[in-house]
C-alpha cells in the first residue's frame, strides 16, 4: 500500500466509528497488504483519536489462543491501543451505541507499576513490573462487515478492539499462579465459557513479553499505570442489548459488565 492508500483505509475505519457502519474487509479492497501497512493504517487512527483529546491508556493483545492462530492462519499474537474513554465501570450499564457488532471475553488484566521497553524484555522484568493483577471483560468490536477478518484486518482496526470493564479486586502477581487461573464467564446467569489464563499464549506472562518486546521494537513503550489485557482465557461471546456478564476467576475475584437496553 502507498501512502494515499493506507490514508484511505484509515478513514474508512474511522467512518465507521462515526457513522455505526461497518465496511468491507480492507483485505479484500487492497491487494498486497502487509503487515507493516496493516499497523500503519493502525496507528494513523490512534493519531487521529489523540488529535480528537483522547488518551492512550494501555494495550490489549489479541489472537493469544492456538484456535485463533489457527483460524487466522497465524503463529503469533497482534496488538492494539486501549483509549481512555474505552474503560466502564462495574455494573454501570455500557451504552450500546458505541459498538457495531460487540462480542465479549474474560481476561487477567495488568496494571503495570514501572514502565517496560524491549526488545530484549524478559519473564523476570515482565513479572516485576506488574503492580497488580485484577479480573477483566474485554468486549471487542469490527468495524469490518460480519467480522469477516483476516489477519491484516483485525490489526488494522486496532486489533478488534471495543471497550474494557476491570475488576475491583486487586491482586499480587505472585499471588496466583497466572497458568492455573480457572474462569468461568456467565450471561445473565448462564454459564457460556470457561478456561484458564494457560490458554493464553501458555501463561499471560508469555503475552506480557511478547507485547513489551514487540511494541519496542516500533518505539513503543509500556507506561507505568497503563492496563495490558493479555488475551482471552476462553471464546468470545456475543453481546446483545441489556445483557450482564460476569466473569469469575479462582483467586482474583469477579468482574461483571452490563449493557443498556439500546
Amino acid at each position: 500500500m502507498d501512502p494515499t492508500e493506507r490514508a484511505a483505509a484509515a478513514s474508512a475505519l474511522l467512518t465507521a466509528y462515526d457513522t455505526g457502519e461497518p465496511i468491507a474487509p480492507l483485505t479484500a479492497t487492497y491487494d498486497g497488504m502487509t503487515l507493516d501497512d496493516a499497523y500503519a493504517v493502525q496507528l494513523a487512527q490512534i493519531e487521529a483519536f489523540l488529535a480528537r483529546g483522547r488518551i492512550v491508556q494501555g494495550h490489549k493483545v489479541g489472537l493469544t489462543s492456538a484456535a485463533m492462530q489457527n483460524l487466522l492462519g497465524v503463529r503469533e499474537p497482534d496488538y492494539g491501543h486501549l483509549l481512555d474513554d474505552f474503560f466502564h465501570l462495574e455494573h454501570v450499564p455500557i451504552p450500546m451505541g458505541r459498538f457495531l457488532q460487540p462480542r465479549i471475553e474474560p481476561e487477567i488484566g495488568f496494571v503495570l507499576g514501572r514502565s517496560l521497553r524491549g526488545p530484549g524484555v524478559t519473564v523476570p522484568e515482565a513479572l516485576a513490573a506488574i503492580d497488580f493483577v485484577v479480573p477483566a471483560l474485554e468486549i471487542v468490536d469490527s468495524r469490518i462487515r460480519d467480522w469477516k477478518i483476516a489477519l491484516y484486518d483485525t490489526i488494522a482496526d486496532n486489533a478488534s478492539s471495543g471497550a474494557v470493564v476491570l475488576g475491583s479486586t486487586p491482586t499480587r502477581p505472585g499471588a496466583v499462579d497466572l497458568r492455573l487461573a480457572g474462569a468461568t464467564l456467565h450471561r445473565n446467569g448462564t454459564l457460556v465459557g470457561t478456561g484458564a489464563g494457560g490458554a493464553v499464549l501458555g501463561s499471560p506472562l508469555n503475552s506480557l513479553v511478547w507485547l513489551a518486546n514487540t511494541v519496542g521494537a516500533r518505539g513503543i513503550t509500556l507506561e507505568a499505570g497503563h492496563v495490558v489485557l493479555p488475551g482471552a482465557v476462553c471464546a468470545m461471546v456475543p453481546v446483545a442489548p441489556g445483557d450482564t456478564f460476569t466473569a469469575v476467576f479462582a483467586g482474583l475475584g469477579s468482574v461483571t459488565a452490563r449493557f443498556d437496553t439500546q
